[in-house]
């Protein structure tokens, strides 16, 4: 299997798992009411303080770790990620360890199919 099937896949199922906790958690407020472009003081006025806070290795800025958690439900992990300009840029159902690895991996160059240019087949 390719390089590019593969990360298809990863991507295809981590959507997959987040629309479902989306649904699960829809009602939990930093689901419901973080937006892109909201600043740091606003995540962290509806937030509360993050369970843990890092700097953005790939792409400058910093990232908000949290733990949502429901009666009966295992807690899920949720981020927050800032831009340099401390605007949120991203939310999702993921660390923010998984975040940075997931862009890390979108960067990396992929391997050269060889040739010349022009159709091939």
């Amino acid at each position: 299997m390719n390089q590019s099937t593969c990360a298809l896949m990863l991507a295809m199922a981590a959507l997959t798992g987040c629309s479902s906790h989306s649904s699960l958690y829809h009602d939990q407020p930093l689901v419901a009411k973080v937006d892109t472009g909201m600043s740091k003081a606003q995540v962290l006025q509806i937030g509360g303080k993050p369970s843990a806070q890092s700097d953005r290795t790939v792409v400058p800025g910093t990232c908000f770790d949290y733990m949502l958690s429901k009666p009966g439900q295992q807690q899920q992990p949720y981020m927050v990620s800032f831009d340099q300009a401390d605007k949120v840029d991203k939310t999702s159902f993921i660390t923010c360890a998984e975040w940075s690895n997931a862009q890390q991996k979108s960067r990396q160059a992929l391997p050269s199919m060889g040739g010349m240019g022009g159709a091939g087949y």
